[in-house]
């Protein structure tokens, strides 16, 4: 199903991010009952429904312009959102590989690789890109690598090496992180950088879940949903940038809750690279204000279900509690149960 892109929306100061209707169909509603805990919802990233956002390894969807212009914006700011490690030189370059050969395949409408050997053409339509240069040369690209292309392709990017059995986050693009900073977490195993995590510790969670990563297969990816909210459509609340969007947790009101709060979903996918055998741990980030995800009734009572009956200690790791009975009482309306009390 071809993609059509939408003119430039912004991401910050005006916000004029906004979902089409297809894009609303096709988001990744990440509830499938009426209450929520940590668990290993870990599954094989099989091909789902045509046009979904389970279609393709890598989704690429109308927003595509407009995160590559943010992808920019924050790198112009803050060039250490991406970071590799020079024994991650190889992984990088597995990374490319990967990219291109599945965007390719997937939206030859848009991105198109040839090779004769070593030698390749990397063409990107929508960015107006004409690259050739020699695989395994970093002096043969206008960047490194790993930056080269994810400035290319929507969603954040850890590449974990995997050693010791565990995995250590050593190299990355990281611009629209949910409350974390790839330069913090830089160098850390799996273990560590999920520490601040309450609750899922007791119950094993990342324990079997580090177990099932570190035997991923070549060509066996897996995929999870992962979700929070945000205010405002804003895609960059790293924690280096939290003194711009922290104090709007505390602005919302019965007036504004509908267009300003923001559920955020990250389709987490993580496939093994061949040559380097690091593990890719792709997060690419959906975001739907209340207002739009209330279109779909169910899914707003659903919500309401999930937000009210929360654990306050998942509520405050991520971020809910000034804001979340305002977002409680405003869905209530959606929920046959909430509207007979």
């Amino acid at each position: 199903m071809p993609v059509t892109f939408k003119p430039l929306e912004s991401y910050r100061d005006d916000f004029s991010f906004a979902n089409s209707a297809e894009a609303i169909r096709r988001f990744p509603f990440p509830f499938a009952e009426d209450s929520y805990m940590y668990s290993v919802n870990i599954e094989p990233a099989t091909p789902r429904e045509p046009g979904s956002v389970f279609a393709h390894w890598f989704d690429i969807d109308e927003h595509y312009l407009s995160e590559m212009a943010e992808r920019a914006l924050v790198l112009e700011k803050d060039p250490d959102r991406c970071l590799v490690m020079p024994h991650m030189a190889q992984a990088a370059w597995d990374t490319l590989e990967m990219l291109m050969e599945h965007l390719a395949a997937d939206y030859p409408e848009h991105f198109e690789l040839r090779r004769e050997g070593s030698d390749w053409l990397w063409i990107n339509r929508p960015l107006q890109i004409e690259q050739r240069f020699t695989f395994g040369d970093p002096a043969s690209l206008p960047c490194e690598p790993l930056e080269y292309i994810t400035r290319q392709v929507q969603g954040d990017f850890a590449v974990l090496d995997q050693r010791d059995g565990n995995l250590y986050m050593d190299a990355g693009m990281v611009t629209c992180p949910a409350d974390w900073s790839i330069k913090f977490d830089a160098g850390m195993s799996f273990t560590q950088w999920h520490a601040p995590v309450p609750m899922a510790h007791q119950m094993g969670v990342f324990e079997r879940a580090l177990k099932y990563l570190l035997n991923i297969q070549v060509d066996h990816p897996v995929r999870r949903l992962n979700w929070t909210m945000t205010i405002n459509p804003r895609l960059d609340t790293s924690s280096e940038t939290f003194h711009e969007w922290g104090h709007e947790r505390s602005q919302i009101t019965p007036e504004n809750v509908a267009r300003k709060v923001h559920l955020r979903v990250e389709l987490q996918f993580m496939p093994r690279l061949p040559r380097s055998n690091a593990l890719l741990f792709g997060i690419r980030t959906y975001l739907i204000s209340l207002e739009e995800l209330a279109s779909n009734p169910a899914w707003a009572c659903r919500l309401h279900r999930v937000l009210r009956d929360l654990p306050e200690a998942i509520a405050d790791y991520k971020g809910l509690s000034l804001y979340r009975q305002t977002v409680v009482d405003w869905l209530a309306q959606f929920d046959p149960e909430a509207v007979a009390a």
